[in-house]
């Protein structure tokens, strides 16, 4: 197989109680992302979305890392073109999803890599796991988030260190500062992921759809029309 092949490099396996598996399966490459890569995963998260026999989606890495950013040896492909097309775009896709995402995170979350942890809603790391920005090392400017969504979850000040250093931020370091929910044991990764996403199964899915929904969409706002966005979800509940 080419090494920038898109064949099974985004794998994607729906379990019968209801969690999907998705897995960017470039182990050789640390899981860095092609632009094949990128359309696949953003597709594979829109017909999850779709699917109503899912209801939680888990997001990994196979072998070493989770994601180790783009391909820069492949950057040309992955930047040209309508890079700005929503249908194409991951993050985009993993935000407009309904579902809950859980990442499921090992070895390194780089640059890219990091923005898609980013969009997960809940975050379970293996002990040693390292998270890292080099956007200013490699003087490309961030487009999925980072440098806005970051310093809600950790403060300012962490994540200008974090960002303008381009040095990592350890997944025990990540608990501390409420960016990592877990940090576990690597062979108990997907376990506890999964022992999450069953968890959030056994609840009523349409709430759990609309509480995250007025979650995430409350985070945009400020606290008093937020709360007034809490009273509407209510009210539309009740009636």
């Amino acid at each position: 197989m080419d090494r920038l092949s898109p064949e099974k490099l985004i794998l994607v396996n729906r379990e019968p109680n209801g969690v999907a598996l998705v897995t960017i399966h470039r182990p050789g490459s640390l899981n860095s992302l092609t632009r094949p890569m990128m359309v696949d995963l953003a597709q594979a998260f829109k017909s999850l979305d779709r699917d109503e026999s899912v209801r939680v989606i888990i997001l990994t890495g196979s072998g070493r890392s989770f994601c180790s950013g783009v391909d820069l040896t492949a950057a040309e492909d992955v930047f040209k073109g309508d890079v700005k097309d929503p249908e194409s775009d991951p993050v985009v896709q993993m935000e407009l999803c309904r579902k809950p995402i859980i990442g499921a995170i090992k070895g390194f979350a780089v640059t890219a890599g990091f923005e898609i942890a980013l969009a997960c809603d809940i975050l379970i790391a293996a002990k040693g796991s390292k998270f890292m920005d080099t956007h200013a090392r490699f003087g490309i400017f961030p487009s999925w988030g980072l440098s806005q969504k970051l310093s809600r979850i950790i403060g300012a000040n962490k994540a200008r260190e974090v960002s303008l250093t381009a040095t990592p931020l350890t997944a025990e370091v990540a608990e501390k500062l409420g960016f990592v929910n877990h940090v576990v044991e690597e062979g108990e990764l997907l376990k506890k992921s999964r022992e999450i996403a069953e968890a959030i199964v056994k609840n009523n899915q349409d709430l759990v759809l609309r509480y995250k929904s007025v979650i995430n969409d409350g985070l945009k706002l400020d606290l008093g029309r937020a709360l007034s966005l809490e009273k509407a979800y209510s009210s539309d509940t009740i009636g």
